[in-house]
């Protein structure tokens, strides 16, 4: 047995482990297993059992999840947890959680109590990369920020290195791609606008695209994807997940029903038969008196104000205006504005009536939640909360398709594993 072998165990156990975990299971402090990492101190001999039994956990879990779980993933710019649960439908287990947001994450430890049997963080940006656990998915809805390119000629030219370290330094992608890096996941999903692809000429989703494939090495598949193929709303949003190696994935095996639901299979049924949930009461719906709360039909000033504002827009050939829906609509994109006046998506309600809003409890149903998802949060923070959030159906729908590969991925990353720590005892 070579002296490398402990240390080349506690390798293989920081590609799936936190210096934390690794300390918590060997009996030492973070501090030491840090140094030992580092080569600071010698990892010692009879550190072997214990690594190893720490690897062949692994290696009978499957994912390193406890339970049933198959997999296990990570939650970044976690939002209200929309992309989480349309993983976990599929027997995923998520490890840790990051969102700044005071209010979102209110919502987030409402539905998910304590964020799952993990912590919840705050700001991704601050957090140590090799502190984030072990994970097979990465998971990540980051916000789109300008990428600074600048220079990047300058440094070839003056033969110093850039990479992503340089060229996404400052932005929000850049966490994702150093823990990518540090972690190395079997796959990861992130999700974005459609203007992603058109982003500064196309530049930024090029600097995302040379990081993911070429710094990082990931197999990259991108998609377009309109939620209203599951829910009553038009809504376009830029799919992109990588696999750390070679697979089979193809868009071609989703299914997307050609024509999806109308609105009013979202809107509250007035006819007895909508459902009284006890997290909800009466707040969004009477039920009583068998109508939705007055408080969302639009005040008569701003009905006004938003008539003429579209008035005055037609005639100066301009698009702008509200949106009416009616129950065989497909609306308009659901904005994280929705709560300053509604205009994008405003009810029917007859002539009789001005039209109104969508009630939170509405709008999380044309995002695909189900009604036991439960709204903690005033009016106006739901209303950004969900207009932020992702048609949750879709995120269902494409961990359905990269299961499988994941896998795959995860069989061989066992198989490879239990084969080279036979041969460090052989």
């Amino acid at each position: 047995m070579t002296l490398a072998a402990p240390l080349n165990l506690l390798r293989q156990a920081r590609a799936r482990f936190t210096q934390r975990e690794i300390a918590a299971h060997v009996g030492k402090d973070i501090k030491t297993v840090r140094r030992w990492e580092k080569g600071e101190t010698p990892c010692p001999a009879m550190l072997e059992p214990a690594l190893r039994d720490l690897l062949q956990e692994r290696a009978r879990t499957g994912s390193g999840t406890a339970g049933d779980a198959q997999f296990r993933f990570i939650d970044l710019f976690a939002g209200i947890g929309g992309i989480r649960m349309g993983f976990e439908a599929h027997g995923g287990d998520c490890v840790f959680t990051s969102e700044w947001n005071d209010f979102s994450t209110r919502t987030y430890r409402e539905n998910y109590p304590g964020g799952g049997d993990h912590a919840l963080i705050g700001d991704i940006v601050a957090f140590p990369a090799d502190e984030v656990p072990g994970h097979d998915v990465l998971l990540g809805g980051f916000p789109c920020q300008p990428f600074s390119i600048a220079g990047v000629s300058k440094k070839n030219a003056l033969g110093r290195p850039h990479g992503f370290e340089c060229t996404t330094q400052g932005t929000l992608f850049f966490d994702v791609a150093r823990i990518i890096a540090a972690k190395r996941p079997a796959a990861f999903l992130l999700e974005n606008v459609k203007n992603l692809l058109s982003h500064d000429k196309g530049r930024t989703f090029d600097v995302i695209l040379q990081t993911l494939r070429d710094e990082l090495g990931y197999e990259v598949h991108y998609r377009v994807i309109d939620g209203q193929h599951f829910t009553p709303q038009h809504r376009e949003r830029i799919i992109i997940v990588g696999f750390r190696g070679k697979t089979a994935f193809s868009w071609d095996d989703l299914h997307l029903p050609e024509q999806g639901p109308r609105l009013g299979s979202i809107l509250h049924r007035t006819d007895g038969s909508e459902p009284v949930l006890p997290w909800d009461h009466d707040r969004f719906f009477d039920h009583t008196a068998q109508r939705v709360q007055p408080k969302y039909t639009l005040t008569p000033n701003l009905w006004t104000y938003l008539q003429n504002y579209a008035a005055k827009h037609r005639a100066a050939g301009n698009g702008f205006g509200f949106g009416m829906a009616y129950p065989d609509s497909v609306t308009r994109t659901l904005s994280a504005r929705y709560h300053k006046d509604g205009s994008e998506i405003l009810v029917y309600q007859g002539e009789a009536l001005r039209p109104r809003r969508l009630t939170p409890r509405e709008c999380a149903r044309l995002m695909g939640f189900p009604d036991t998802f439960r709204i903690p949060v005033s009016d106006t923070q739901a209303y950004r909360q969900f207009g932020n959030s992702v048609v949750m159906p879709v995120m269902h729908e494409v961990a359905r398709i990269m299961l499988p590969h994941v896998q795959t991925l995860l069989a061989e990353d066992n198989s490879h594993g239990s084969k080279q720590a036979l041969s460090l005892y052989a």
